[in-house]
């Protein structure tokens, strides 16, 4: 509902804004220009006075009448356009063919770009220049203006209206540049960001995949050096002794077998000294 509001408030105050820059007053019956037809004039006449009672929708209902009247009239589809802009909002969408602004904006477009009355073209591209300025596109105000002053060249009020276009569209481009530097700055950031974090990111993952590897290879010594405990343990267990011990046992029997076999070799070599000692003896 508050959103709504904010809308509405919106869309008046930009309304506000084109008719402060002066919205076309509607042509007179009486002006220069193609012969008209009595209904068509009296029509015109009095829509005309609606118009500057501000009494608009009574107004667009004359100028539809001059319209039967006469449908190629110039100058009751001008008429018929300023009440409708009067009526309108300048924020219409593009299908959205009720919104009163949104039709004068067609009737416009076309006396801009056909009508036989110089004068009117003018009109019609100055009340264009200032829908495209409530709407802030000012790119096509400048246009419209432009073409106002084109077709009228003493129209003072365009060319005022020219120059605020011009400065709005400096000041909107500028904003522009200006956003797209922060947008190009701020991505530049993330991007550095993300790099930092993914470099950051890495650097853990190495030093908790390193710290993890020490403390497998440490955990795998450990389960050795455990392991060789147990065997030794199991070993005790089964033979009394060690692999260790059981190699000092082996050594010490295989030096009193070499320490006995020497002793053995001794006794033999005396004994055949003797033997040969008895033969050789005379008797």
């Amino acid at each position: 509902m508050r959103l709504n509001k904010i809308n509405k408030h919106l869309v008046a105050m930009m309304l506000l804004a084109v008719m402060a820059m002066g919205v076309s007053l509607p042509v007179q019956a009486g002006d220069k220009g193609p012969k008209m037809t009595k209904q068509e004039r009296v029509c015109l006449r009095n829509g005309n006075k609606l118009y500057e009672k501000k009494r608009y929708a009574e107004a667009e209902v004359e100028y539809r009448k001059a319209l039967q009247a006469n449908p190629a009239s110039e100058k009751a589809q001008f008429n018929l356009a300023t009440a409708l802009m009067r009526q309108g909002s300048v924020t219409a969408q593009e299908n959205d063919d009720k919104n009163p602004m949104k039709q004068a904006e067609g009737i416009l477009t076309n006396l801009a770009k056909g009508a036989q009355d110089k004068q009117l073209r003018g009109k019609a591209s100055y009340d264009l220049g200032n829908i495209a300025y409530g709407r802030q596109d000012y790119d096509k105000a400048v246009e419209f203006y432009k073409h106002a002053l084109r077709c009228n060249p003493d129209d003072n009020q365009a060319r005022q209206n020219l120059r605020l276009a011009q400065l709005k569209k400096q000041q909107q481009d500028k904003n522009k540049d200006k956003n797209q530097d922060n947008k190009d700055q701020n991505k530049n950031q993330n991007k550095d960001q993300n790099k930092d974090q993914n470099k950051d990111q890495n650097k853990d993952q190495n030093k908790d995949q390193n710290k993890d590897q020490n403390k497998d290879q440490n955990q795998d010594k450990q389960d050795q050096n455990q392991n060789q405990q147990n065997q030794d343990k199991q070993q005790q267990q089964q033979g009394g002794m060690s692999q260790q011990n059981a190699e000092q046992v082996l050594k010490a029997m295989q030096d009193r077998e070499r320490a006995t076999q020497q002793r053995i070799n001794a006794q033999q070599a005396q004994q055949q000294r003797h033997e040969r000692q008895r033969t050789n003896k005379k008797w």
